[in-house]
């Protein structure tokens, strides 16, 4: 940053009125002219955009700055519903803002694409969480953006896709086999998760958080757990910091395991995917043996985690992770020494460093094309700040390149389960050693303003919440990784081939449901 400009805190100060109550990091309340300050310096800024989300008379946006660590939060009251639209100087915007609209009615002024997005005309209601919602809704054709030039033709694909894939409609425009452009239309699977938390205790609403995306359940409920605990400034006890961790690390092992497999059996080889499935089905079991569910759901809760690992647990994880190591190398041998396979997934779906940037994408889409970032590093976050390991990044941006990822971040994982294992704090197993009770008998008066950066098998989850003075949730905002990766994904098909797209999609593995809210 040159001399004399303002650091993200600085422009913040400058600009903007502090909160009390919103941990760990700050929130600044602005003015219209302070926002379009702040798109002033977005332009111009290496800040990243981490969230932006709706209430009924303001916005909010959360940014990081990449370079000196800083992360917060800026406001700006929208009494007349209406603000300046960051679309322009940061594109990741451009969704969360039309969803803004849907969900509340708030008009992003100046964006490049004010189309519906959540909301299909299916609802009955119009601006359902806004303070008077319009009753009444009429569904209408969506308007695809249009691709003129000769010999150009449209392929539509899905809502509803093969076996047990959720809705998400994909239109294709190509000349010949060749994609030109490619529009996604998401929002099928659309909860009202946001609506349904208002008015809900912290332990209810965090039953709703666990099932905004299944395969990221234990990391989107440390995150809504995290930012809870934040807002109400509650410490949880360390064995249940570690157990969140190790959760978090087995989850993350059985995602990745499974996505390799699946990436190979879009490029034709299923032995991969066979073999790998076998490899998942173990972490799978060893999960349910330890912590009573398959993808341990419920198992953490504001306060800290609902049941200590089995007895068993340790040895069972001690040999699972030895079996991983011996069974893993040679599969990823196999992949690494098939020209015909690597044929398929070198140089297909690229997305440039630039562009993962632009957007702020996360995750093994992010660290293949250069962006190094990982939540458990940059914040930071106990118990990781205590442990060793290392964020693979490559910068070619295909598929190969997020598959890689995967591998190198399985490894990591196999390192960090162990380690968690024989560094976790050992207390008198029961609830009592690892679930405090604050959260379960809060007295009323209590509330604050929490958000917590966790990262997911996928990348970096935001979560932001508001904790009422009677102790229940006022507003939450939980943002998945898929917001600012689904984007990227009608950028990398473009020259490709319409037979890739399954190897491209896959290789990104976004989530709709996570997405959907």
């Amino acid at each position: 940053m040159e001399e004399g400009e303002d650091t993200l805190f600085g422009l913040l100060a400058r600009i903007g009125r502090p909160v009390p109550d919103h941990r760990p990091w700050p929130r600044h309340v602005t003015d219209r002219a302070g926002w379009l300050t702040l798109i002033e310096n977005l332009g111009v800024a290496d800040w990243s955009l981490l969230g932006l989300w709706g209430e009924p008379a303001a916005v909010h946006a959360a940014l990081r700055a990449e370079a000196a660590g800083e992360v917060a939060v800026i406001s700006l009251p929208c009494p007349e519903g209406r603000f300046p639209s960051l679309s322009a100087v940061r594109p990741a915007a451009i969704r969360l803002e039309r969803a803004a609209c849907d969900l509340f009615g708030l008009t992003a002024e100046g964006i490049s694409d004010d189309r519906p997005w959540l909301d299909h005309g299916h609802w009955g209601v119009r601006h359902p969480l806004a303070d008077a919602p319009e009753q009444g809704a009429t569904a209408v054709p969506y308007p695809f953006l249009k691709a003129e030039g000769h010999g150009l033709h449209q392929i539509p694909v899905g809502p509803v896709h093969a076996g047990i894939i959720e809705p998400g409609h994909f239109r294709f425009t190509a000349n010949g086999e060749t994609v030109v452009r490619l529009e996604e239309r998401l929002g099928y699977v659309h909860k009202g998760l946001e609506g349904l938390m208002r008015g809900k205790t912290p332990t209810d609403a965090a039953r709703i958080v666990a099932r905004l995306s299944g395969d990221s359940t234990v990391a989107h409920s440390i995150a809504f757990a995290q930012a809870v605990e934040a807002a109400l400034g509650v410490d949880i006890p360390p064995r249940a910091v570690w157990l969140r961790a190790l959760m978090a690390e087995l989850e993350r092992v059985a995602n990745h395991l499974g996505d390799i497999g699946a990436v190979c059996n879009d490029a034709a080889f299923s032995f991969l995917l066979a073999e790998l499935g076998q490899l998942r089905e173990l972490v799978l079991r060893a999960a349910d043996s330890c912590f009573g569910h398959r993808l341990m759901m419920d198992r953490v809760v504001p306060g800290g985690v609902a049941l200590d690992i089995a007895e068993t647990g340790p040895k069972r994880l001690f040999d699972l992770t030895a079996e991983l190591r011996r069974r893993f190398a040679p599969l990823v041998a196999v992949y690494d020494g098939k020209a015909s396979l690597q044929d398929r997934t070198l140089s297909t779906g690229i997305v440039t460093t630039g562009l993962a940037a632009r957007f702020g994408a996360g995750g093994f889409v992010g660290r293949a094309s250069g962006r190094g970032l990982d939540a458990r590093k940059a914040p930071g976050y106990a118990p990781y700040i205590e442990l060793e390991f290392e964020v693979p990044v490559l910068t070619e941006g295909d598929v190969n390149a997020r598959l890689w990822i995967r591998i190198r971040e399985v490894e990591q994982s196999l390192s960090l389960i162990d380690q968690i294992l024989r560094r976790m704090p050992g207390v008198p197993r029961g609830p009592d050693g690892i679930t405090p009770p604050p959260l379960a008998s809060m007295p009323a008066g209590r509330g604050g303003e929490g958000m917590a950066l966790v990262e997911s098998f996928r990348g970096e989850i935001l979560t932001w919440v508001r904790v009422d003075a009677d102790g229940t949730i006022g507003r939450c905002h939980p943002r998945d990784p898929s917001w600012f990766q689904w984007p990227l994904l009608e950028a990398a098909i473009e020259g490709n081939i319409v037979a890739d797209f399954p190897l491209c999609n896959k290789s990104f593995n976004c989530s709709y449901s996570g997405h959907d809210l």
